[in-house]
């Protein structure tokens, strides 16, 4: 009680508390107790985000965890084994109020089944096509899109204008799988389809520099959302 009307009054009037899905009770006492103070302190604080159990899967079998004999696995082990990038992209991809199964074998391989993976590799790809083309991305800023006619150009441009409402819907509901759910089926999927369906780098100039605009600003879209959840977006794979 005293530790969280310190934080309030000192300044921090939005606060999130991040606790397992068996402390449902502690959100109600620890309100009614600040509440009973009569601290100036408004109802409904702080926020809670009661995560569920994560199940870890290696090698096609559950890894046991029990509290009692010792036995866990800690997120230091998950980064060992698997890196930073897949255990931030796992843990963020589901709801809180899921149970998450954690496979390790899928977060180590580098198939289309990583969903880290498959956002990544995205990105890469993109990063391989303006590579290729050598020029300034910067100069694609004024590029005319009346060339882009196709549809898959139109429906990945519809959804790089949705990114600022995806971020801003994530942070309001303190649902960063949002974000994983957008850049993975959104943006990737729809991007690996169009890579596979059309050339970018064309002897028409203002078809190649429209679609290179379109590349630009998905690679963009893309390296800005991994961000936002801490995974690298790296430009070779």
């Amino acid at each position: 009680m005293t530790s969280a009307t310190s934080i309030f009054h000192s300044g921090f009037h939005s606060a999130v508390n991040v606790q397992g899905g068996d402390h449902h009770s502690t959100v109600t006492r620890v309100r009614a107790g600040l509440q009973a103070l009569d601290a100036g302190i408004p109802k409904g604080y702080p926020e809670y985000v009661l995560h569920q159990m994560v199940t870890v899967m290696k090698g096609g079998e559950e890894v046991k965890i029990s509290k009692r004999a010792g036995a866990y696995v800690t997120v230091r082990d998950l980064i060992d084994e698997v890196g930073r990038d897949a255990v931030r992209y796992f843990f963020m991809m589901r709801r809180v109020d899921s149970q998450l199964v954690f496979d390790i074998d899928v977060a180590k391989s580098q198939t289309d089944d990583n969903p880290v993976y498959y956002v990544q590799y995205a990105h890469a790809r993109l990063s391989s096509v303006l590579r290729e083309w050598g020029g300034d991305t910067a100069t694609l800023a004024d590029a005319d899109l009346a060339p882009l006619v196709s549809p898959y150009e139109a429906v990945l441009a519809q959804k790089l204008a949705e990114f600022p409402e995806v971020l801003a819907r994530a942070a309001a509901e303190f649902s960063p799988h949002l974000v994983t759910y957008y850049l993975h089926d959104d943006v990737a999927a729809r991007l690996h389809t169009y890579y596979n369906a059309e050339r970018f780098l064309v002897e028409d100039e203002s078809l190649k520099r429209a679609r290179l605009s379109l590349v630009a600003a998905t690679r963009q879209v893309l390296a800005n959302g991994l961000a936002v959840l801490g995974v690298s977006a790296p430009v070779r794979m």
